[in-house]
């Protein structure tokens, strides 16, 4: 009942106001109406929101931003692209490519120029409506005019225009974020797609060798040097690395066109040329005393919902202050009665008011619903805030952890093997062993280089993935990207 008797002292205080002038309600419903334009109004941004966007892709990628409006931003970008594609393509340079060149990032900066006109237009005032009503008769003529507005819409639109302007700037990191998923994602792929190459380039070579031996083996089998069991150890081995390589370099066109979809290229940029290997692992690793207070200062998606728990407040504020009131509309009317007889004519001035009045529902189901709302966004807000940190320890975790893995291969493994190898040819030549232990010898030689070019690649999409954990845009699932290709012959080598 309270909400009742605050409808009914709404009612009489219009209704006391009625018996004033009509003059001084229509100059008052102006007022309003100009007082909340000037206020409430904005305009389109003039970069429609990219500002936002470039200055974290220009801090946390140090890559340039662009949205594609005219030709001649098409045309732009087409030659930048093709300045990047004439040397061999770098993890820098293919960010680079993607952040200009990937449609469906291009899309997602169309989505901020339309989040940019929508805040327009929660911006603007509501538009007055104008009814005109000619009634004639054969003695007299009735001619009815009104202007009417919504009266709730112009006295809250300050606190939309804010709503808004929250929603505009969540839209904002809403595109940030997808430019961050696509850099990370671009550099995933290219680590990919060149330790895939490097992997095809050196098992190749482990295939002429394999091959060498085999025939070697069945030379020694024919004068009687060799029995059944290491020429078949030999053929199986040459066997398994051409079947091997067969699909490593089926592996390899795949990560490639995988790399060509998110640097959205085609026609003769498809020509472009990859490295040979991955990059060397750096001399120390990255000190991360810090990494969750940086990954919760730095992480865009929290800071969407960040900004979203705040319109979401705000929405709530609005709801509250509304939830007897939904709509209210008010405005000049007008009325000219002429008698055709006497040529008479009266001139009736006044407004006209229409009041929604709450008899069942008192606000309390909006209320109810804008408060669910906002604690969901709470809980959510919370939630992010636990997987943030989770997500930046286990990546550092990760991170750190495959630098330790490939650097033991690069200075432990990889020499000692060649120190083996080296050892053991001198006794073969010193005829101390014979042919079948240098082989032997050789395949594990060939097991541990293929192992190393794995972790060190694990690496670089370990490094990419605490990028991502720390400031945004996603993380691979996939711990180990792939299996040794030579491992089904690694137990014939051991028990040689």
């Amino acid at each position: 009942m309270a909400g009742y008797r605050e409808i009914s002292s709404l009612a009489r205080r219009w209704s006391d106001h009625a018996r004033r002038t009509s003059t001084r309600a229509a100059r008052a419903c102006v007022a309003l109406t100009v007082v909340t334009m000037v206020s409430g109004c904005a305009w389109f941004s003039p970069d429609a929101g990219m500002g936002v966007v470039a200055n974290i892709a220009d801090r946390e990628l140090n890559k340039d931003v662009a949205a594609i409006r005219t030709p001649e931003d098409a045309e732009g970008m087409r030659v930048a692209v093709r300045r990047l594609l004439a040397r061999t393509l770098t993890a820098d340079a293919a960010v680079q490519i993607a952040l200009l060149n990937n449609r469906g990032l291009q899309a997602a900066y169309n989505e901020l120029a339309k989040a940019d006109a929508e805040r327009v237009g929660q911006s603007l005032p509501p538009n007055p409506t104008i009814s005109v009503m000619r009634i004639e008769a054969p003695q007299a003529l009735e001619i009815e005019r009104q202007v009417v507005t919504d009266i709730i819409a112009l006295a809250t639109l300050p606190a939309r225009s804010d709503i808004a302007a929250a929603r505009f700037y969540q839209a904002q990191l809403r595109a940030a974020l997808e430019t961050l998923r696509v850099a990370v994602e671009t550099r995933r792929q290219f680590y990919r797609a060149v330790g895939a190459q490097e992997l095809v380039v050196f098992l190749a070579q482990a295939q002429l060798s394999a091959e060498a031996a085999a025939q070697l083996a069945v030379r020694l089998g024919e004068t009687g040097s060799a029995n059944k069991l290491d020429q078949a150890r030999e053929q199986v081995f040459y066997a398994d690395i051409t079947a091997q390589l067969a699909v490593a370099r089926q592996a390899t066109a795949s990560e490639r066109e995988a790399l060509i979809r998110l640097l959205g290229i085609w026609g003769s940029d498809l020509a472009f040329k990859l490295p040979n290997a991955l990059p060397a692992l750096p001399r120390r690793a990255q000190p991360l005393a810090a990494i969750e207070v940086e990954a919760v200062q730095r992480r865009v998606d929290l800071q969407m919902s960040r900004v979203e728990l705040d319109a979401l407040a705000k929405s709530f504020g609005l709801t509250q202050a509304t939830r007897f009131i939904n709509i209210l509309e008010g405005g000049y009317a007008a009325k000219l009665e002429k008698d055709k007889v006497t040529g008479e004519s009266a001139r009736l001035r006044g407004f006209d008011v229409t009041l929604q009045v709450p008899l069942f529902d008192f606000g309390e189901v909006r209320v109810r619903h804008a408060e669910a709302v906002y604690m969901q966004a709470v809980n959510h807000l919370l939630e992010l805030a636990v997987n943030v940190r989770s997500e930046a320890r286990d990546a550092y975790r990760v991170y750190r952890s495959a630098y330790d893995i490939a650097g033991h291969y690069q200075r432990e493994v990889l020499p000692l093997r060649k120190i083996i190898s080296d050892e053991t040819l001198l006794r073969y030549n010193a005829m101390q062993i014979d042919v079948f232990s240098l082989l032997a010898e050789a395949r594990l030689r060939i097991l541990a280089t293929v192992t190393a070019i794995q972790a060190k690649r694990d690496f670089w999409l370990a490094t990419a993935d605490l990028k991502a954990a720390v400031a945004g845009g996603g993380r691979s699932g996939n711990r180990n990207e792939g299996t040794n290709p030579t491992a089904a012959s690694s137990g014939e080598s051991g028990r040689h």
